[in-house]
């Protein structure tokens, strides 16, 4: 465990559990649970010890949503599956170059992502409220599986935050599915993308075990939660918890930032 207090340490936990309910409800978790991490950690702890215990944690809170998911919504397990292998080629070689990155690269990146999802989710109301009747063209399912597997796979193992999000969007787009389907889908790629990443991080030394324990049973608890919840409540929900969290991160990470 690392030099750190008892306060920041419940802070951090507190910081799973909403990150492990938000990545199961629209994906992106990591937006909120990555600058936790880079803010709670000592200075001087490299980047790439926040990477992988993110990674850590995550992948644990990922998996609960996923079979949660996977039991009551519509989800092409097969489909899925594949992207998600997909996913873990890109992750690995995302986070194989990911150990030289500095946290000051890291957080200007996250805020144009998140402003970038705004943007289009706002442009596009209609955006995965129903999904569309017949089936999916294989010219489809390849592109999901070269972008929404190798590319956001990749851009997951390299930076991590918002790939679920990515997912989500990109599923939505390609597969022709509703918010709430994607999301399941997207959970069982983001366990394939976690798990590349996580392995390499592992390999070069970069998780904090013992952190990345005790935060993930509060993400596992979020996650699970979080999944029923938009079972629940349908892609209509989902949309607005995608655009209340996105505004919110931008506004915390530009005051960080550039504020007083």
């Amino acid at each position: 465990m690392p030099d750190i207090s008892l306060t920041t340490v419940v802070l951090l936990c507190l910081a799973a559990l909403a990150a492990g309910w938000i990545d199961a409800v629209v994906g992106g978790g990591g937006l909120l649970l990555l600058p936790a991490l880079l803010l709670g950690l000592p200075a001087g702890t490299p980047a790439a010890h926040a990477l992988g215990t993110n990674k850590a944690v995550a992948i644990v809170g990922t998996t609960g949503a996923a079979i949660t998911y996977a039991r009551k919504a519509p989800v092409d397990v097969r489909t899925a599956v594949r992207i998600g292998l997909a996913a873990l080629a890109g992750s690995s070689g995302g986070a194989f170059l990911a150990a030289g990155m500095s946290t000051e690269v890291l957080k200007p990146v996250i805020m144009v992502v998140l402003l970038a999802v705004a943007a289009f989710v706002i442009l596009r109301p209609s955006f995965g409220t129903t999904p569309k009747p017949g089936p999916v063209s294989r010219r489809r399912v390849l592109a999901a599986i070269g972008f929404g597997g190798l590319g956001i796979g990749f851009y997951d193992g390299l930076i991590g935050p918002g790939t679920g999000t990515f997912l989500v969007l990109a599923l939505t787009a390609m597969l022709h599915l509703d918010l709430v389907t994607a999301s399941a889908t997207a959970k069982i790629v983001n366990c394939c993308t976690n798990a590349g990443a996580l392995a390499m991080f592992a390999w070069q030394g970069a998780v904090l075990w013992q952190l990345a324990g005790l935060m993930a049973v509060f993400n596992l608890a979020g996650g699970t939660l979080g999944a029923h919840t938009a079972l629940k409540k349908g892609s209509g929900f989902v949309r607005i918890v995608l655009l209340v969290v996105v505004f919110a991160l931008v506004a915390s990470m530009a005051y960080e930032q550039w504020g007083a």
